[in-house]
């Protein structure tokens, strides 16, 4: 499992998603592309574009989906635990991928999920 250390940035292609674990407090700052967020037990989604920063309200698990080439940094509040990663090989990648571009059907204004 990989670990985010404290300002790192982040690369995301169109429709990647990550599930990163227990990172209440934590700001995500979108510096290219957009960003889909949802939080484990919250109804709510969060959509971030560039310049958006916002913080992790919640602990458990916050999914973050790239809405087109995708870059962001996530800044871990002071004396925080590195942030965790799943590790994922080159191959479930590439699979992860064909079948995004399979799905992907093209967005209206922009809007990720109804």
């Amino acid at each position: 499992m990989a670990r985010f250390e404290t300002g790192t940035v982040v690369r995301l292609g169109s429709r990647e998603a990550i599930t990163l674990t227990d990172i209440r407090g934590a700001t995500l700052r979108v510096t290219r592309g957009a960003l889909w967020v949802t939080q484990q037990g919250d109804r709510q989604d969060i959509v971030l574009r560039i310049g958006d920063s916002w913080a992790v309200e919640r602990d458990g698990g916050t999914v973050v989906e790239a809405q087109g080439d995708t870059t962001f940094s996530m800044v871990a509040p002071y004396g925080a635990a590195p942030i965790r990663r799943p590790a994922r090989t080159a191959r479930v990648s590439r699979l992860l991928g064909a079948i995004a571009a399979w799905l992907h059907a093209p967005q209206r204004n922009g809007v990720p999920y109804f």
